[in-house]
């Protein structure tokens, strides 16, 4: 084989999204999301040799683990989770079939419950939620590396 053929394919493969996705359907399975998350963000670094630090991994099981339980608290029917590596971080967007957008209640220590998009919002370096023709989608990024500079990954102060 020619190896600028060898090369085109090759970087036809480097081009490919590294990217999962999966449906829950019942509360049960908001555990699975978190080992989803943990499988997926392992192959990122033992088969793509991307860094993932401890921390980040954290981070992302914990905000996967509040957005599929608002999805599946809040909307009817399953929802989609999908994780994708985009720019040395984690994109999650978890859709469900509910047009209601949830509510991120402002900093309250006396509140008991509903924390879960604070602490979501808290960890990512960026938070959209958006409508979809049925339902909405919730979408996070999270950085996969702590920054050399001593920084750590995740939302930085201003």
């Amino acid at each position: 084989m020619d190896l600028s053929v060898q090369d085109a394919e090759y970087e036809l493969l480097a081009a490919r999204p590294i990217v999962v996705s999966a449906a829950f359907e019942g509360s049960e399975e908001i555990a699975e999301a978190r080992a989803l998350v943990r499988d997926f963000l392992t192959s990122v670094q033992a088969v793509h040799g991307l860094p993932v630090s401890g921390r980040a991994m954290g981070m992302v099981q914990l905000a996967v683990s509040e957005l599929v339980t608002n999805a599946r608290k809040y909307a009817p029917g399953p929802c989609l989770l999908t994780l994708e590596i985009e720019d040395g971080a984690v994109q999650v967007s978890v859709w469900d079939s509910s047009t209601a957008l949830p509510l991120v209640l402002p900093a309250d220590p006396a509140r008991v419950g509903q924390h879960g998009l604070e602490i979501v919002m808290a960890l990512c370096r960026t938070f959209t939620i958006q409508r979809e023709p049925v339902g909405k989608r919730v979408s996070v990024s999270i950085v996969l590396a702590d920054d050399p500079c001593g920084d750590v990954a995740g939302r930085q102060a201003v």
